[in-house]
């Protein structure tokens, strides 16, 4: 982050709104804002879902691009229209009459009119040795972020969860060479096997055990009796959880996900627009949406971002309003 964007806080600081995380949704809600001439503060403390990642895709224009090059182009946006960007973590915030309360890890604090807060989630990754080393390189989960990069390649899926077949059957869009691996996810059902032998996915029985890697590029996966299978690639569908700790102390907590009864993750609950049911308080991207990729995550940011003005102007209006009744 360069000095142009960074800014020092102080306990008298206040602005109409305070944007928790500065990843496509923060930025894009922050940048909303600030067009609409409110005072905004994004307090992000640089730990971006995609970091692993060298490029992003399908995200129109920018399809390529390092993510690191998309929060730049941000943060200058949201700068150049007279936004503060502050590179650091929200450790509490707490209600208060006029808003929010916010407290930063250096011990400083703001007050904020409305509060909205797009921290991310964390993938929760199998203990399969080698996994986490890979992870947003050869070890992928989504194929419209990674299939183009390894069409016709051998790549396997590691079932952890009821969306394993859901997901090879998904990947054989981009190749011929799927195979499922087992793993620890219970015996498939026989439609399910149906559809993976009809369309030429290999299932593999036992435990995956850890990864071959050779040249720093992973070769195959390596099973509980020592058989390795070549691959180039291993799909993994880690569980999420919501970056929602800080939301604790407002009442806000993250809940349950679940697929065909089976916890996938953990989210914020929100409306639409990104309302919580917290008075004031406003999520967006994959605290509150799990599936959202990135050009999802940021329109919905520009929306709640949106929703968070006309609220702002509501309150306005009535103070107003009120002004007007006391001098007539």
């Amino acid at each position: 982050m360069t000095d142009a964007t960074r800014t020092r806080t102080t306990r008298d600081e206040r602005y109409d709104v305070v944007v928790i995380g500065g990843g496509a949704a923060g930025l894009s809600a922050a940048l909303a804002l600030v067009r609409a001439r409110r005072s905004v503060l994004v307090v992000d403390a640089g730990r971006p879902r995609n970091a692993p990642a060298a490029h992003l895709h399908n995200f129109l224009s920018r399809d390529g691009a390092a993510p690191s090059e998309l929060l730049a182009a941000g943060r200058d946006e949201v700068t150049g229209y007279g936004g503060h960007v502050l590179a650091g973590s929200v450790v509490a915030a707490r209600r208060e009459a006029a808003g929010f309360d916010v407290r930063l890890e250096d011990g400083s604090s703001v007050r904020a009119r409305r509060l909205l807060v797009a921290t991310g989630l964390v993938d929760e990754l199998p203990d399969v040795a080698g996994v986490a080393e890979r992870w947003g390189r050869d070890v992928v989960h989504c194929p419209y972020c990674h299939g183009w990069e390894l069409r016709d390649r051998a790549v396997g899926v590691l079932a952890t969860g009821p969306m394993a077949v859901h997901a090879a059957l998904l990947w054989r869009q981009w190749t011929a060479d799927v195979t499922l691996f087992r793993h620890t996810a219970p015996a498939l059902e026989p439609a399910d096997r149906e559809k993976l032998t009809a369309r030429d996915v290999v299932t593999v029985d036992g435990t995956v055990t850890g990864l071959e890697i050779r040249d720093d590029r992973l070769a195959g996966v390596r099973l509980d009796g020592g058989r390795v299978i070549e691959r180039d690639a291993l799909v993994v569908l880690p569980r999420v959880s919501a970056r929602a700790d800080v939301l604790a102390a407002l009442g806000l907590s993250a809940t349950e996900r679940r697929v065909h009864d089976h916890v996938v993750g953990t989210a914020i609950e929100s409306d639409a627009t990104g309302a919580t049911a917290v008075p004031g308080m406003w999520v967006a991207g994959n605290v509150t949406d799990p599936m959202d990729q990135l050009i999802s995550a940021a329109a919905a940011g520009s929306r709640a971002g949106a929703a968070v003005n006309a609220d702002l102007v509501a309150e306005d209006t009535a103070r107003a309003l009120d002004r007007h009744a006391a001098m007539a």
